[in-house]
Order: C-alpha cells, then sequence, then structure tokens
C-alpha cells in the first residue's frame, strides 16, 4: 500500500478492525520512511461471472434466475424457502470458488442438477426435464433410468 503523503511502497499495519457496518477491514497504516498516518479500508470484492450461453452470448451471472428455476423445480416439494437458499447459495460459492470469470450455462445447469439430486428426486427430474428438453414421455423413463435415482430407504 502506498503512502499517499509521499508515495513509499514501505507502510505498515498499526491495526486492524472491522469497519463499523462490518462490511470492510479498517486498517490503521504508518509509512516507514516520512511516518505519516492514515487509514484505508478493504473490501472483499467479489469477482463478476460471466456466463456463456449455448449461443455463445454473454450475460452476467444472476444469483436470482437460479433461485427462481431451483424454486420452480421445487414447487409443492417438501423443501422449503430456507432450503432452496441454502441449495442456491452452495451453488454460488461453488461458482465463486472455481476462480473462473466465465462459466458455461451447461456448467450452471450440471451444478444446479447435482445439488437438486441430492435434496429432491423429483425436484431434479423436473429440473432435468427443462434443462434437457425433454420432448416426450419416453424421455422421463429414459431419463430416470440412466441416473440410477434411488429411492429413500432402498437398499439397491
Amino acid at each position: 500500500m502506498k503512502c499517499p503523503f509521499c508515495t513509499a511502497e514501505n507502510t505498515a499495519v498499526k491495526d486492524s478492525r472491522p469497519a463499523e457496518d462490518n462490511t470492510a477491514v479498517r486498517r490503521r497504516r504508518a509509512c516507514e520512511v516520512c511516518g505519516g498516518r492514515f487509514t484505508t479500508f478493504e473490501r472483499v470484492q467479489l469477482r463478476e461471472i460471466i456466463v456463456v450461453k449455448r449461443d455463445g452470448k454473454r450475460a452476467l451471472f444472476d444469483r436470482e434466475k437460479v433461485a427462481k428455476s431451483v424454486t420452480i423445480a421445487l414447487r409443492k416439494r417438501a423443501v422449503g424457502d430456507e432450503g432452496v437458499e441454502q441449495l442456491v447459495s452452495g451453488i454460488v460459492r461453488k461458482l465463486e470458488s472455481s476462480g473462473e470469470t466465465e462459466v458455461t450455462s451447461e456448467d450452471i445447469g450440471e451444478l444446479v442438477m447435482d445439488a437438486l439430486k441430492t435434496v429432491d428426486p423429483v425436484g431434479y427430474v423436473r429440473y432435468a426435464s427443462v434443462y434437457k428438453d425433454f420432448r416426450d414421455p419416453t424421455d422421463f423413463a429414459k431419463f430416470i433410468d440412466s441416473s440410477a435415482l434411488d429411492e429413500p430407504g432402498s437398499d439397491e
């Protein structure tokens, strides 16, 4: 961190604590060259994630789109709003922690499917029917057979 008084690179942190609003870290610094003291506020800046769609277009990742599609897949199922929020937060965390600035819509779809598969098998199949563009009833049967969905409590 450069000193704002003499622009020297040699500054030392003398004190560090959360800012009043808890959205930043307040650091009190001192310049080792001129002795000047100053305060910096450091915030976590999450990377913007760009979604590359199937047609090649790019758009900013929208958490609400994921939440809406998950909510629709889980409509009238035994998964409440809190469960949906946890599922979506987990997907977003995976995307943010991947370090990638661009992700394909297919990757997001697979993350959603993986999460739904563990939460609710019916919601998983509902989401897959739209995501994989099922055209007739046999597509459901083929998908269920190929995905090896286990009924809770089954020993297979």
